[in-house]
């Protein structure tokens, strides 16, 4: 499969196991040294001096995400992405938020202030500051493609979506269908008064 014919979360998954060595045949020095490096990283700079941030890049621009890197906040967005997927150990089906929102002794992981406080985010690097603190509440497991799309795209609708994740509700228009299979009486449709 070429990068074009990838998506962008299937890009960062394979950067996740390949550069970031989460694939056993991929677990290398290397690999680990990227990791940590990422970790630690303290700012956007220090994210986007690393080689693997820049793979991780070419690997998105191939896959034609290059356009959501256009402008002043493009820079950030890539080391927002960086580095919140180094920060997942394991790779699961549900989304960060519903990870977020599972009840442990009849709590959510993550406390309602706190995941209202991640979508409030201002900046790309306010939100992966916060979203770095609160992974080890979700045992650094998540969905890592759905998680690298959630960041490349980060926005209201995102944001919306991670809601009804969070609570484990379907979104409006998803799913609504009236448990009668009848058709609608013409008062019920609003057409007699």
């Amino acid at each position: 499969m070429s990068e074009t014919t990838r998506t962008p979360g299937q890009i960062i998954l394979s950067w996740w196991g390949r550069d970031l060595g989460h694939n056993p045949d991929f677990d290398n020095g290397a690999a680990r040294k990227a990791r940590a490096e990422l970790r630690r990283a303290d700012n956007p700079s220090e994210v986007l001096a690393l080689e693997a941030t820049h793979r991780l890049h070419r690997g998105l621009v191939g896959a034609g995400a290059g356009p959501r890197f256009a402008g002043s906040g493009g820079p950030e967005r890539l080391a927002l992405i960086a580095a919140v997927i180094a920060g997942l150990d394991a790779h699961a089906r549900r989304s960060l938020a519903a990870r977020f929102g599972e009840k442990q002794d009849d709590r959510p992981r993550l406390s309602h202030l706190r995941f209202q406080r991640i979508l409030r985010a201002g900046e790309a690097w306010e939100l992966a500051v916060r979203l770095r603190r609160v992974l080890p509440l979700a045992g650094r497991t998540a969905n890592v493609a759905g998680l690298g799309n959630d960041l490349l795209y980060w926005g209201e609708d995102v944001r919306n979506r991670w809601c009804f994740d969070y609570f484990g509700a379907t979104p409006p228009g998803e799913g609504d269908k009236p448990a009668n299979s009848q058709p609608l009486a013409a008062t019920e449709q609003g057409l007699i008064p």
